[in-house]
């Protein structure tokens, strides 16, 4: 073997080693802040890591200390997380130990991730996708090697079920992504015989297209030539590889969970040590004893003055805790045409259709996928009829029913510098993608310390219409609001639509965009209004600016309200104080974005009245609608003549399918107009 290697691989091995010792001689002081350590897996890792390029991208897991080291980090830099401290390189003290997020120049990009077990190989099959689409489309660079992404992993985390939706997708599309495997036997407590039929490798055969490889992950050069190999015909043949490594867990599972509590194996374990493995390859390679020492004493010294060093460093200040949540968005006014002289009027969900459409044919990086969203149906509202066949089958493609790859690939997708646009069929299926939304999706500029934020759209068709049933008719955004870093719109109107989707593609953030079903043709009585001109292909609507759609005047003589609104809910209370003959006696605000939110102007607008009814279709126990409601009242308390009133669906468990029933769950005109005359005649 390469003798530069060798001793380039003895030596980040010898750190690596060095600081778990280090750490278990301080546990009082290091163990303040929960960590693992890679001892016993470090042979694979820095075999892997001495071979990516800076056009890689890699998905560490919290025990790869030793491939972060083979990117090329120091001790100090995993010191500086290890402590929690302000300049940790990755998050700012925000995050646990090895929880990278890199975006140098001269090492492979580390996109966030979470703790989550197996959550990142989403993402980071995202990746891999994204770099085939730019391929396809001839949006990479020819003058640099080709890039792969790497996903590594515990062996225990390939239970789960969001590993075999990112392997469907790695075989189904024979994307350029590399899993790694680090099997040790063990999730925390439970060995492999309690919690899994096959190993990884075994499991991958399932997966036609995905080759698997199996090594012996303590073995230094056995590790390297594998990998060297797979990394070559990746780079080469543009197809999925996982390499399952068999490998000792020399150390605790975490700080927090100590192995002598539990492990039985650890003579046995103790047996597989990479160390001694690697040492004699040394010798075995023509090297001394003296000059192994001295690699050894080299990196011991390294590594105490780094941790000496790290002690000393500044702690984050309060302040600090507010930065990152959201990257500054370009659109923050309202501009272009709304109403364009000659346009015709059209439907809510053909202003959608348009929008992307237009952004499409500007924006090669932006795509579209998603359940029937391809060329053969065009989504089953309609919504991207015919751009598959305008834009082709690698820009607007179907996916798997896999609401987790959908929402979570984005990460990988926008890391690459792509705008993805993806759908979720029904509200009601949005929740196997919750746990992306909000522990990749949501969390990643932030924790990354504003190096990763996610720029991605997520659109899903929300409420109940035309009996939909249980499982086609929910309303979700008091969980979706309970969501911190993403922007949500709700918009009651085709015009909105349009403008608040041109806003979130030019935004760097995460939006979900809720769509009622109901208003997409306007063909519930009474939403005639959701149609709109369609508004010019430069018109662009900020996130965060409620419109106040009937705006009345401050009057002393007569009783006034205001009713803040969204969604199908803003027609029921048009028509409400249509009916009542009310006009000028109610104040509507459609909110048009659930975050961010506008309260100066639901503020202004209660304190002109004195009087508030928050309108939603969602049953009000627990909801946001009834958070906003107290909201309200704590900021406008001296300004009310009655308490702050909410009207939404009967808080039951799921809107039925029989038409009675349904009408009898939700709100309606004659509803809000009944609320209406007893909030002004309280």
């Amino acid at each position: 073997m390469n003798k530069e290697i060798l001793k380039k691989g003895f030596s980040k091995l010898c750190t690596a080693k060095a600081m778990t010792e280090l750490y278990e001689e301080n546990f009082k002081q290091v163990s303040k802040y929960v960590h693992a350590t890679s001892r016993g897996h470090e042979a694979i890792q820095i075999a892997l890591g001495l071979q990516l390029l800076p056009q890689d991208y890699a998905f560490p897991y919290y025990r790869d200390d030793a491939m972060l080291l083979a990117f090329g980090l120091k001790p100090y830099d995993l010191m500086l997380q290890l402590l929690a401290k302000k300049d940790d390189p990755f998050s700012g003290g925000r995050t646990y130990y090895s929880h990278p997020s890199l975006k140098d120049d001269d090492k492979p990009k580390i996109p966030h991730q979470s703790s989550a077990t197996g959550m990142q190989a989403i993402p980071a099959t995202g990746v891999a996708m994204g770099m085939q689409y730019k391929e396809l489309q001839g949006l990479n660079d020819p003058s640099i090697e080709n890039p792969i992404s790497v996903c590594s992993l515990g062996d225990a985390s390939v239970t789960e079920g969001e590993i075999a939706e990112a392997f469907q997708m790695a075989a189904l599309k024979q994307m350029p992504i590399l899993y790694l495997v680090q099997d040790n036997g063990w999730d925390i407590s439970a060995n492999e015989a309690e919690t899994r039929a096959q190993n990884a490798a075994e499991y991958a055969a399932g997966f036609h297209g995905l080759e698997a490889i199996s090594i012996d992950g303590a073995n230094f050069i056995e590790s390297y030539e594998a990998i060297e190999k797979v990394i070559a015909t990746i780079r080469k043949e543009r197809r999925p590889f996982l390499v399952h490594a068999k490998v000792p867990l020399l150390n605790h599972h975490t700080s927090g969970v100590r192995m002598e509590w539990y492990r039985d194996d650890l003579d046995e374990a103790r047996s597989r040590d990479p160390y001694p493995v690697i040492r004699q390859q040394l010798l075995d390679n023509g090297f001394s004893e003296k000059e192994i020492n001295a690699i050894e004493d080299e990196a011991k010294k390294k590594v105490a003055s780094d941790y000496k060093k790290a002690l000393k460093a500044e702690d984050p200040k309060p302040e600090d805790l507010f930065t990152h949540d959201f990257v500054p968005t370009p659109v923050t006014e309202e501009k272009g045409t709304r109403e364009p002289e000659g346009a015709d009027k059209v439907v809510m969900v053909d202003c959608a259709l348009f929008a992307v459409e237009e952004l499409m044919r500007e924006h090669k990086e932006c795509l579209l996928y998603g359940q029937d969203v391809g060329g053969r149906l065009g989504g089953v509202f309609r919504e991207a009829a015919t751009l598959a066949q305008k834009f082709g089958d690698d820009r607007v493609f179907n996916t798997p029913i896999q609401e987790a790859f959908i929402v979570g690939s984005t990460v990988g997708i926008s890391a690459v510098g792509l705008k993805p646009i993806v759908e979720v069929q029904f509200a009601d299926y949005i929740w196997p993608g919750l746990n992306q939304l909000f522990t990749e999706v949501s969390r990643s500029c932030y924790l990354s310390n504003g190096k990763w934020p996610v720029s991605m759209i997520l659109r899903v068709p929300i409420g109940a219409y035309g009996s939909g049933g249980p499982y086609h008719s929910s309303s979700v955004e008091s969980v979706v609001t309970n969501i911190r870093g993403i922007k949500i719109a709700y918009p009651s109107n085709g015009a909105d639509l349009k403008g608040l989707m041109k806003a979130a593609y030019h935004d760097p953030n995460p939006v979900v965009i809720l769509e009622h079903k109901g208003l997409y043709w306007s063909k519930v009585p009474g939403t005639l209004t959701a149609t709109s001109k369609e508004p010019a292909a430069d018109y662009v609507l900020p996130f965060g600016k409620a419109w106040v759609l009937q705006e009345i005047w401050k009057q002393d003589d007569v009783e006034t309200l205001t009713i803040v609104t969204y969604g199908m809910g803003v027609h029921w209370a048009y028509n409400a104080s249509g009916e009542l003959d009310m006009r000028d006696q109610i104040e509507i605000i459609d909110l048009r974005t659930l975050f961010p939110l506008d309260e100066d102007t639901i503020m202004k607008s209660v304190k002109k009245t004195g009087k508030c009814l928050v309108v939603t279709e969602e049953p009000s126990n627990n909801s946001f609608a009834r958070a906003l409601a107290g909201k309200i009242q704590e900021e406008c308390f001296k300004y009310l003549d009655a308490p702050v009133m909410t009207i939404g669906s009967e808080n039951m468990p799921a809107i039925p399918l029989n038409s009675t029933l349904e009408q009898t769950m939700i709100p309606s005109t004659a509803k809000v107009k009944s609320k209406i005359e007893a909030l002004l005649n309280y």
